[in-house]
């Protein structure tokens, strides 16, 4: 029985990483814009959806409180894990 003796840490190792493994989920272009605002407050003035090789990107043009344009890129898959 020595021998069996590591198994259930493995196996509570391997179901415990199936946990973090969560599929990814595309976001709406409404939760792109509010996680752009929140990086970067400001009015948005424009947003584009563009297809990147197979990913779909939301570009977001925002106008600063300081009168700066910038440009903000949201991958619109999303894991369950990351924070962006």
């Amino acid at each position: 029985m020595r021998a069996l003796s590591g198994w259930p840490i493995a196996i509570a190792v391997c179901f415990g990483l199936a946990a973090f493994a969560l599929p990814a989920r595309e976001i709406t272009v409404q939760e792109a814009v509010a996680q752009s605002q929140r990086d970067v407050p400001g009015k948005v003035l424009s947003v584009q959806t563009l297809n990147v090789g197979k990913h779909k990107v939301y570009r977001i043009k925002l106008l600063t409180r300081d009168g700066q344009v910038r440009i903000v890129q949201v991958a619109a898959e999303q894991s369950g894990l990351s924070k962006t």
